[in-house]
């Protein structure tokens, strides 16, 4: 639920406000969706989807993306609002500017319900950042050669629950759709990301940013 007594995130460097920019820019191109905005004490975790399942017994993974940022002053605030209404916001900010108003339309989606582990999390691997950027790029490749040129909504779902579901060779069942988020979102650099499991759920964790991963199929 959100706290209404607070209008807006004010950042502790003008930077995040650009990097924020950028990081809701890019998922707005993946997935023209929402944003969860949760802010406890002077952090705030800004989370987005990348893949979800769409159909009843559909295995495709559900994979956010996560960025964290400092605040200048603690807030306790947690609201879902459209990536556009963020967006819109951003555009609209200055060089020096440090605040972010919270938007007024709040929207429902059933994977802001269902928050990862906050603890708990097991360090398994570390995977190298062009090998991730391969196997996003193989299976980018993969899914336009499955999808015709003007598909219903059933082929492509079926096309990235084969692509995305599928675990990386030799990487303790991470789903590939992880290394697609990471590449999408302009997480992967020229260094490695950190690999953590907790139960039915991964993340990779890098400088840029975190990609969460929960396995199982099936609708949330």
């Amino acid at each position: 639920m959100s706290d209404l007594l607070t209008q807006s995130f004010r950042f502790a460097d003008p930077r995040d406000l650009a990097d924020l920019k950028t990081f809701v820019t890019r998922a707005k191109a993946i997935d023209d969706g929402a944003i969860r905005l949760q802010a406890a004490g002077t952090v705030l975790a800004a989370y987005v989807c990348v893949l979800r399942p769409r159909i009843l017994g559909e295995s495709t993974p559900t994979i956010l993306g996560l960025r964290t940022m400092g605040l200048a002053e603690p807030s306790a605030v947690d609201v879902t609002v459209p990536l556009a209404a963020v967006l819109d916001r951003l555009a609209r900010a200055g060089e020096n500017d440090a605040d972010l108003p919270v938007p007024p339309s709040t929207v429902t989606e059933s994977w802001a319900g269902v928050g990862a582990p906050r603890s708990g999390w097991e360090l398994v691997d570390t995977v190298p950042d062009a090998e991730l950027r391969q196997a996003a790029e193989a299976g980018i490749a993969e899914v336009a050669g499955i999808v015709p040129d003007k598909p219903g909504a059933m082929i492509v779902n079926n096309a990235r629950a084969a692509v995305w579901g599928r675990g990386l060779e030799g990487r303790h069942g991470v789903p590939a759709g992880a290394a697609f988020a990471a590449l999408a979102l302009g997480f992967l650099g020229e260094g490695e990301q950190k690999l953590y499991r907790s139960g039915r759920w991964f993340r990779l964790s890098g400088s840029r940013g975190h990609v969460l991963a929960r396995t199982g199929a099936g609708l949330l």
